[in-house]
């Protein structure tokens, strides 16, 4: 290839990055996430309808609920990744579980994120996970914005939100629209940006785009039914906060110690068409991410990717195992052949596709920043790196410390083989840490979650995938700790030592039990903190 040819194809690489948007929405579980997810959506374009793609015994559920476990609960326990395109910007929507028990799968998704779309309650602020997922967000430096949702119900005064998310993470809240109305009365947003006010009247359960229209502040406050004394309030806290975004630090932003603050309702389709429009300028393009190594692998270098996420049995009729791939460089065909890092097992990427809840759409190209789901050929693992040409190896993917343990074996002695096949899986798509069980008998196996929740998707599953029943016995460790590969000393050491059980996860992964604190903190003595690890990357 000559020399303008390939500067020509590198340009048309970044140009492609350039048009990028990769986020994921955090927060806590009832906030509205998934609602404000399938309203992107409709605004987007990809959805003509919210409230479902499809429907099952006159029950709507989300776009992005595609698990029965799912459906039946109404919350999120797997990450889907979503796209639309909207003025010429294409958009992966990385949605994540609002769970807290499923916090390990959304923390893994965050590292395959640009930025991080915050979606708050109104009248609860900022909740106990959202903080726990900000903290991914902040380790990563990874730009927030935040959506205060719920705008139509009673809940804080906008000032006492933006104090609340600054008490609360630490960060500088920045207004960049205001609700105009409280609970009931909201019927509009003034948008500090563009200096409009925009006022909305109600669809039919949300299901359709709002009908708006467009006036400056003054005359769309005579159109309101507020009170002349709200309508002052309303002005008076405009004159404070009007020219704060303006003002705002952009290295800052950057960096996640600043976040705009938009206003709105999800349900109603309030506030989205103001939101929306200046998304896309706030959330970055694709990102270089460095390797192992600890150098930039620039967006124009030959395809790369890692692998964020494993889901088995998407399909019930067949046993097959999707792979999603964050692109970190180079344009993807399908077809291209690659070549897996961990094994060196080359492999074509022959029926690459994109993902709306469970229905697939084959993907013909794509760039850094854009998310491919590939079947799995069987090897592919959580954090494995694919590449084309130049050998890569990332390690973005950190191993979380399980904080609750089962002990688990089959009902039916007969279904042992199926037990650790169908926990094998399981482990290799990060649902739950699979151990051997220290001093255990064989046909018994540990199981290790961040959340309690964990165990029942676990048990759902493999009687529902893999037709065997789980006989589950709780097991009290006080903590655990990972321990570095080479650690046959360490493990000497831990292993003489008093209410404390060393053992491994099915990729000989070591790991350290501990019975209490006393025996933690005797180990941190005897072998050193900094050989126990809270998370590992290898």
């Amino acid at each position: 290839m000559s020399q303008a040819a390939t500067k020509t194809k590198e340009n048309i690489i970044e140009q492609e990055a350039a048009r990028r948007r990769t986020f994921a929405i955090i927060s806590h579980p009832d906030a509205g996430k998934t609602t404000l997810t399938e309203k992107l959506l409709l605004y987007g374009g990809a959805l003509h309808e919210a409230g479902s793609i499809r429907a099952r015994k006159a029950t709507r559920h989300a776009a992005s609920d595609w698990m029965s476990i799912e459906q039946d609960r109404g919350i999120s326990v797997t990450s889907s990744v979503l796209r639309f395109e909207k003025d010429d910007i294409k958009y992966n929507l990385l949605d994540t579980p609002g769970h807290k028990d499923f916090s390990e799968d959304t923390l893994r998704t965050l590292v395959a994120a640009d930025s991080g779309l915050m979606v708050i309650d109104v009248a609860k602020g900022v909740e106990e996970q959202t903080e726990k997922l900000f903290e991914v967000c902040k380790m990563r430096r990874v730009p927030v914005i935040t959506f205060v949702n719920k705008c139509d119900r009673p809940g804080m005064d906008p000032l006492e939100v933006l104090s609340n998310v600054e008490n609360k993470l630490g960060i500088e809240a920045i207004p960049a629209s205001w609700p105009v109305g409280y609970g009931q009365k909201f019927q509009g947003i003034y948008d500090l940006i563009g200096k409009e006010l925009h006022l909305y009247r109600k669809s039919e359960h949300g299901a359709k785009k709002a009908e708006m229209e467009i006036f400056s502040l003054d005359d769309g406050l005579e159109k309101t039914n507020l009170s002349e004394a709200e309508k002052e309030q309303l002005q008076e806290e405009v004159m404070l906060i009007e020219d704060m975004f303006a003002d705002m630090d952009q290295d800052k932003f950057k960096v996640g110690e600043a976040s705009p603050v938009f206003f709105g309702s999800a349900l109603n389709n309030f506030g989205l068409d103001v939101f929306l429009k200046y998304f896309s300028d706030l959330a970055p393009s694709p990102q270089i991410y460095s390797d192992a190594d600890g150098d930039e692998r620039e967006l124009n270098e030959p395809f790369s990717g890692f692998i964020f996420k494993l889901q088995a049995n998407m399909n019930p009729d067949h046993r097959d195992c999707a792979a999603f791939i964050r692109i970190t460089s180079g344009k993807f065909k399908r077809g291209l052949n690659v070549i897996h890092e961990g094994t060196g097992k080359k492999v074509k990427m022959s029926t690459p596709h994109t993902l709306m809840g469970d229905e697939r759409n084959i993907l013909e190209e794509a760039y850094p920043g854009d998310i491919v789901s590939l079947f799995s050929p069987g090897f592919f693992r959580i954090g494995s790196t694919l590449y084309e040409k130049e050998p890569v190896r990332f390690n973005v993917i950190p191993l979380f410390t399980p904080e609750h343990f089962m002990k688990v074996s089959t009902k039916d002695p007969f279904k042992r083989k199926q037990l650790r096949e169908g926990l094998k899986q399981l482990s290799e798509e990060g649902v739950v840490h699979v151990f051997e069980v220290p001093n255990g008998v064989g046909n018994e196996l540990l199981l290790g979650t961040v959340g309690v929740l964990q165990f029942e998707v676990v048990q759902h599953r493999m009687q529902g995938e893999y037709g065997v029943e789980l006989h589950m016995q709780p097991v009290n460790y006080h903590a655990a700790r990972w321990l570095p590969h080479e650690s046959d000393e360490i493990i000497k050491k831990l292993e003489s030592s008093y209410s404390t059980h060393v053992t491994k996860d099915m990729e000989e992964n070591p790991i350290v039990l501990f019975e209490s604190a006393y025996a933690l903190s005797q180990a941190e003595e005897k072998v050193g903190g900094e050989n126990l690890f809270k998370y590992k990357q290898d």
